[in-house]
């Protein structure tokens, strides 16, 4: 009997030690799942904090993106109503240089003149359409540019002389002998690089000929066929308008 009951105080230790033992180890597991969900907490607001610095810095770079964009259509459109096509150009400078001149001795039996080619400039005839044109006498300017296509239908200046012709009814406001022009330098002459800004102007005179659709299809095209020219700035903003 005596050993029974020193027996019973040792397996009441036993248990308490087993279950301290046993309490010991849920605290040091509770114990680190905490540290492990601290680190997991501080690590997501590490990770956001970052996340957010990011975010911040891809912002400010849409924004300057943004703001260039901007800074270089504004020098577009300020600079775009300058630029004259060489052609022009060159009629511009010869009629000036016509003005200049003193009159010339005639020659007997000169030699014939050379047809005129865009590396030589533009034929005679051409600039005195241009200069009427320049003049603001579109009337008189319709009918030199008809003369000069009468007479030289093959010219390198042809598509030139009708788009300004448009341009003449245009300012008239005769639109319908206006889209007559333009489309014709587009479906005659789709090669020319005055096609661009005569599909833009046949989209502005639809546009008074209440054609809206019609010209939002000309808007369009101007932008697929021709992204990077002045026609298609003009175009953007004429679609955005609306």
């Amino acid at each position: 009997m005596p050993s029974d009951s020193r027996l019973v105080p040792c397996l009441f230790l036993s248990v308490f030690l087993s279950g301290c033992a046993a309490n010991d180890l849920m605290v040091k597991r509770q114990v680190e799942s905490e540290a492990k969900i601290e680190f997991i907490i501080q690590s997501s607001k590490k990770a956001e904090q970052r996340h957010n610095e990011l975010a911040g810095l891809l912002q400010v770079q849409d924004d300057q993106l943004k703001s260039l964009s901007g800074e270089i259509k504004r020098l577009r459109d300020d600079n775009r109503d300058f630029r004259a096509s060489v052609d022009e150009f060159k009629a511009r400078v010869a009629i000036l240089t016509q003005q200049s001149q003193t009159p010339k001795v005639e020659v007997v039996n000169q030699p014939s003149p050379v047809k005129a080619t865009r590396e030589s400039g533009p034929p005679e005839e051409y600039i005195k359409s241009f200069g009427l044109y320049s003049a603001n006498n579109f009337q008189a300017a319709i009918e030199s540019f008809e003369s000069f296509l009468k007479n030289n239908p093959q010219s390198d200046y042809a598509a030139n002389a009708v788009y300004w012709i448009g341009e003449c009814h245009y300012t008239l406001s005769d639109l319908s002998k206006a889209k007559e022009a333009f489309l014709k330098v587009v479906e005659v002459y789709p090669k020319s690089h005055k096609t661009p800004d005569a599909l833009l102007k046949l989209g502005y005179t639809l546009s008074a000929m209440k054609e809206k659709e019609k010209a939002t299809g000309i808007f369009e095209r101007i932008i697929t066929s021709y992204p990077s020219s002045p026609a298609a700035i003009k175009a953007r903003d004429r679609l955005n308008a609306h």
